[in-house]
């Protein structure tokens, strides 16, 4: 559908392709179905229960005796030196922690087949969550990125954030007047997060992972090593297979224009395996490095495919 034909046609049409502010809002009822995001701790901490947050980052609540077992690196050495005897750091959970949404809406998200464009479909997906972190009461982050910039939103507790995000979504999300032939890595973007982000975060990347270098996912997983990292894979069906179809078509990204046969059954299937692949190799690196997986269809319902996401029922 051209620039042209989505001006014209109704407010439903272009929600489907380009996000809309009123959409986004409306996403607040439905993010209370999302299950608590914190997961069961890796370390026990003081008390009986297990921190949802990885590693120490925690606020400082007592020292005591150092006592057989306790984590060395927890030392106090001021009060071991004052007093003579080994003391350790205690420390207690935090109550809330910043939730980082990276939100990729390059030109190349402005896609699909069915259902509502990538684009759409990611930042739904994000406002669910930040609606989400508001009601916890956690503090939201927005990292927005397009193929010429990104934009920031520092950690941020209460509506004003939510809006904000929701504001740039809807900017960023804009269809391109044209687009380039290619698109830039967003290696810049990536590497500028990992500066703001601080240890114990939540951070969630909605994408298609198109694109996407190895360097820039090991971006992701060295932010994993100290926070919790959730990707949340966005395709169309139509990247997944082709139709079967007695013809052959034309497909074009407003540059470039490319003819298939969907008649071809060996073309089919090679294509078809290169997306299987991709998902697959995406899919192993987010299992054996820690992260989070999601899997949204342009034709799916964001909350629903959250909520398997984070462990609830759907």
């Amino acid at each position: 559908m051209s620039a042209e034909a989505i001006a014209d046609g109704s407010a439903h049409e272009r929600s489907r392709v380009e996000p809309d502010l009123a959409g986004l809002l409306a996403l607040r009822a439905r993010a209370q179905q999302l299950p608590s995001w914190t997961r069961p701790g890796r370390a026990r901490q003081n008390g009986a229960y297990l921190s949802p947050l990885k590693g120490r980052g925690m606020e400082y609540a007592e020292s005591r005796p150092y006592e057989p077992g306790d984590d060395v690196r927890a030392l106090d050495w001021r009060v071991t030196a004052r007093s003579g005897k080994p003391h350790t750091k205690l420390f207690r959970e935090e109550r809330e922690r910043p939730i980082f949404i990276c939100v990729d809406l390059r030109p190349g998200m402005a896609f699909a087949t069915r259902g509502v464009f990538k684009s759409v479909q990611a930042a739904r997906a994000a406002m669910v969550l930040a609606w989400k972190a508001h009601l916890e009461g956690d503090r939201v982050a927005g990292f927005v990125f397009t193929g010429q910039t990104h934009r920031e939103l520092p950690p941020a507790r209460g509506l004003p954030a939510v809006l904000r995000l929701a504001g740039h979504l809807v900017e960023c999300g804009r269809l391109p007047a044209s687009f380039a032939p290619h698109e830039a890595a967003p290696a810049a973007a990536l590497a500028r997060l990992r500066r703001l982000v601080r240890p114990g975060s939540l951070v969630i990347a909605c994408s298609d992972f198109r694109g996407w270098r190895d360097e820039d996912l090991q971006e992701l997983a060295a932010l994993a090593r100290h926070n919790e990292v959730m990707m949340c894979f966005v395709y169309d069906a139509f990247e997944a297979a082709l139709p079967a179809l007695a013809a052959r078509g034309r497909i074009s990204d407003g540059v470039r224009e490319l003819e298939i046969g969907f008649d071809d059954s060996a073309a089919n299937r090679r294509y078809a395996e290169h997306h299987a692949t991709r998902r697959t190799r995406l899919a192993a690196f987010c299992r054996e490095r820690g992260l989070r997986w999601a899997e949204l269809a342009t034709d799916a319902d964001p909350v629903r495919v959250l909520q398997r996401a984070f462990g609830g029922r759907a």
